[in-house]
């Protein structure tokens, strides 16, 4: 059949060069992704250090809009290169359609609440009413605009289940680029256009992300894909809501719980200096680089190992999770490298200031330690998602950020000091491997066991 040809090279060509084919435009877009966070805040630090604090501010809620929309996004990803394996491609379409719907009233939903209530957000995180307005200003717009926020990352990722990862590539692409040069000209004035301020960086990136979602949906609704999405075609069907969200819950709460734990950390942090504040903002900024890449890695590894987990080929899904955790593992250690060598002058990129290059090259050197396991953690929490079993995950995620992060972060602090708080990362992440690698084998092990039961073969 010729519409299973495209994505029949995920149980046939060789895995580590599919599986860096698959990765490398996620990879790339995920860079360019992280390079705009970064000019971004650099953009608002040279307005005023309280600018820079309101969009610390408002950074949690713009995490928990990702989270739901890269939750649904994952859960997509998931069912459809898992349905895929099994040539059920009606359904497959079938479920795009359901994402696409579900895209749109997210939309509005968060519209209707940026609107009306975005000042009551800012507020949850400080009372001083300067960061509110400042903090308002921003966040409204980006809520009021978030159907360009949620119609590029899940549609990404029902291209991404078929195994296309090059559209989704130009996507963040055109987003992140757009957004880089759109951001001088709007937050300060530059020509003819106002001066905008904190405003000026949300319209920047509304207005590019708008058109990254414009170029996705005309792709999307093409007749080029794999997948045919006809909305005229849609059939609801709450099993595929279900089956979505059975991967995409946990996966959006896993998201979400960062939201959680950077207003906890800025808690914990803020009782010693209102810099170490600025230094968590600076960091997340910066591990950005670290994590956006690897999370690009998953999106061309989830439906390598979720289709041939469909088409019943464990031996393939092996020499995947493999092929993955190493090539994680050399990136993170680059990273780690990179951290370790280069504090100071990373934390110069943002300001000058002594105090704040003394607390945050101690912190970027001491956090960086987390590097050496943290890439092949997110791996096997991925690993889980492509199987359909996105509870672990979910587990994994809360037991690291909230369970033994931030009571590590308080007691350390306590204990020994600002400096030491920092080592609370590479605590947190050791912990969590040597759980996510007993609970995974275990489960990799009795699914293959399954696999290779002859009633239980997939003869698609």
């Amino acid at each position: 059949m010729e519409l299973n040809k495209k994505s029949d090279r995920l149980g046939t060509e060789p895995i580590l060069p599919l599986l860096f084919k698959l990765a490398a435009p996620g990879i790339v877009g995920m860079i360019i992704n992280a390079l705009y966070n970064v000019v971004d805040s650099i953009y608002i630090g040279r307005l005023s250090t309280e600018a820079l604090s309101a969009l610390a501010l408002a950074f949690p809620i713009q995490m928990i809009l990702i989270a739901i929309g890269a939750g649904t996004g994952i859960g997509t990803n998931s069912l459809i290169s898992r349905l895929l394996g099994k040539g059920e491609v009606h359904k497959a379409n079938n479920t795009a359609e359901h994402v696409f719907l579900i895209a749109i009233i997210y939309s509005i939903v968060t519209g209707i609440i940026g609107g009306f209530f975005g000042d009551d957000l800012i507020n949850l995180f400080t009372n001083n009413p300067h960061l509110i307005a400042l903090g308002n200003r921003y966040i409204r717009i980006i809520m009021m605009g978030s159907v360009a926020v949620f119609v590029p990352i899940i549609f990404n990722n029902i291209l991404r289940g078929e195994g296309n990862t090059f559209v989704p590539m130009l996507t963040m692409l055109i987003g992140a680029i757009t957004n880089i040069i759109l951001d001088p000209f709007l937050i300060f004035g530059l020509g003819f256009f106002p001066k905008l301020g904190v405003e000026g960086a949300a319209v920047a990136t509304v207005v590019s992300r708008a058109l990254s979602g414009l170029f996705i949906t005309l792709v999307i609704l093409s007749d080029k894909n794999q997948i045919q999405l006809k909305l005229e075609e849609f059939d609801f069907d709450l099993q595929i809501i279900k089956e979505i969200y059975q991967v995409g819950f946990p996966a959006m709460i896993m998201r979400g719980l960062a939201s959680i734990m950077i207003a906890g950390m800025n808690t914990i942090v803020g009782a010693y200096s209102t810099t170490a504040i600025a230094i968590v903002g600076i960091y997340f900024r910066l591990q950005a680089f670290v994590i956006l890449p690897i999370l690009g890695l998953s999106q061309g590894f989830m439906p390598l190992v979720g289709y041939n987990y469909g088409h019943n080929n464990p031996n393939r899904m092996k020499k995947t999770i493999i092929s993955g955790s190493a090539v994680t593992f050399l990136f993170s250690l680059v990273s780690f490298a990179t951290f370790q060598l280069f504090a100071d002058e990373l934390i110069r990129l943002f300001n000058n200031d002594p105090k704040l290059i003394t607390i945050g090259t101690t912190a970027l050197k001491r956090i960086s330690l987390a590097y050496l396991i943290m890439g092949v953690n997110l791996i096997g929490s991925t690993t889980f998602q492509a199987i359909g079993k996105g509870f672990p995950s979910l587990f994994i995620s809360f037991l690291r950020q909230i369970l033994i992060l931030l009571p590590t972060m308080y007691f350390l602090g306590e204990i020994y000091g600002l400096s030491t708080l920092w080592f609370a990362f590479p605590i947190a992440e050791g912990i969590t491997f040597i759980i996510l690698s007993i609970w995974l084998i275990t489960t990799l092990k009795k699914l293959f066991i399954d696999m290779k039961t002859p009633n239980l073969i997939n003869n698609h």
